[in-house]
């Protein structure tokens, strides 16, 4: 990781690198918004991108520094690979939002960080690259050809970002391609503004189902990625200017209660995206207003929902498992391949909250056995 050079954090600057730095998470970004568009209807891709341009730049000026705002995964890859309602989504974030402003406000964050093992969030990140392989196995099946061609292009950026400091746009240019294609072949959609957001409000079944379903895989993956990682880079990159975990919690309570009730999707920082808009440049909360600037414009393009039909199945498939990978590369980072793997495959069969609760019992007997050898190895004991 780069070094800090004394000028980094100190306020907002648009530059050259800050505008490189504001597109370096934007692989992750696109693809779980746009999969959650496509399998839910009732909600609405352009307040997505609406509410998100929002707070990256209310980040970027509250933090003054490169903070990210990212779409919850665990959320995210559910409701793709199980088409849950936007009722229930919109529940999930008001859970989200509340338990985390709670926590945050009562600056718990680290004490319950501790005591959810690495093995288990490992494993919930595991499990959720299948469900994403799952899912995106069927898009590339019905549209092979263009998820072959994104594919490459995928790798070529990866490839040239690992060597130079070029930013992967390749979500970016895969996206304008395969609407550019769209377009040649269906036509230029209808302009349409953004309609404005209207308050949804969830049915008590939307609450338990959201719960269940959503806010308990998400709360390890928030509490590990979004929010102690993070916090910790931030201290690494900026030590002058690091963030303190339980701020990061207020504002991810705060922006999930504002926004997902008027149809924004549930929202967090994430270790992953600060790293990345770091290494392309970004050293200031400018990145992220720039960052927003151009969400902002995606809000606009996508305020017809004929958009959504013009972009080729086969990006989509492409891009998950992009974002797939991601997630099952940190995986391998575990104490435990055991608990890991069986909450990884217990996902597929059973689903993700029933997996973590299972691997969080198998990990707290795992250490209660380890502890007991280790004690019955002492001599004289």
């Amino acid at each position: 990781m780069a070094e800090s050079t004394g000028s980094e954090g100190n306020g907002i600057r648009i530059t050259l690198e800050e505008i490189a730095g504001a597109v370096g998470d934007f692989g992750t970004i696109f693809p779980i918004l746009l999969g959650v568009a496509i399998v839910c209807p009732d909600v609405n891709v352009s307040h997505f991108f609406l509410f998100l341009a929002a707070w990256f730049i209310i980040a970027g000026l509250y933090y003054r520094l490169p903070i990210p705002i990212e779409p919850m995964k665990a959320i995210g890859a559910i409701v793709i690979a199980e088409g849950l309602s936007g009722g229930e989504i919109v529940a999930s974030g008001i859970a989200v939002g509340v338990l985390f402003l709670l926590l945050g406000l009562a600056g718990g964050m680290t004490w319950i960080g501790d005591r959810i093992p690495r093995s288990v969030i490992r494993g919930v990140q595991a499990g959720l690259a299948l469900l994403l392989l799952r899912t995106s196995l069927g898009y590339i099946v019905d549209d092979a050809l263009f998820a072959a061609f994104s594919i490459a292009i995928i790798v070529i950026f990866f490839i040239a970002s690992e060597r130079t400091r070029v930013p992967d746009v390749s979500a970016l240019l895969v996206l304008l391609i395969g609407l550019a294609a769209g377009i040649a072949v269906q036509g230029m959609p209808p302009f349409r503004l953004i309609p404005l957001p209207a308050l949804v409000i969830p049915t008590p079944a939307d609450f338990i189902a959201g719960t269940w379903d959503l806010v308990l895989p998400q709360i390890p993956l928030t509490l590990a990625n979004a929010i102690l990682a993070t916090s910790l880079l931030t201290y690494d990159l900026f030590p002058k200017k690091g963030v303190d975990p339980d701020r990061l919690s207020r504002t991810i309570g705060a922006m999930n209660l504002v926004s997902t009730p008027l149809g924004g999707f549930p929202m967090c920082h994430g270790a992953g995206g600060l790293a990345a808009m770091y290494r392309f440049g970004a050293r200031t909360g400018g990145a992220n207003i720039v960052a927003g600037l151009f969400i902002l414009i995606f809000a606009v393009a996508f305020a017809p929902p004929e958009v959504l039909t013009l972009i080729p199945f086969g990006v989509f498939g492409a891009l998950l498992v992009f974002v797939a990978i991601e997630l099952g590369k940190h995986s391998i980072k575990t104490e435990s391949y055991l608990v890991t793997g069986i909450i990884a495959v217990l996902t597929l069969a059973l689903g993700l909250t029933v997996a973590f609760i299972i691997g969080m019992i198998l990990a707290y007997i795992l250490e209660r056995w380890k502890g007991r050898q280790g004690t019955g190895q002492k001599p004289g004991s």
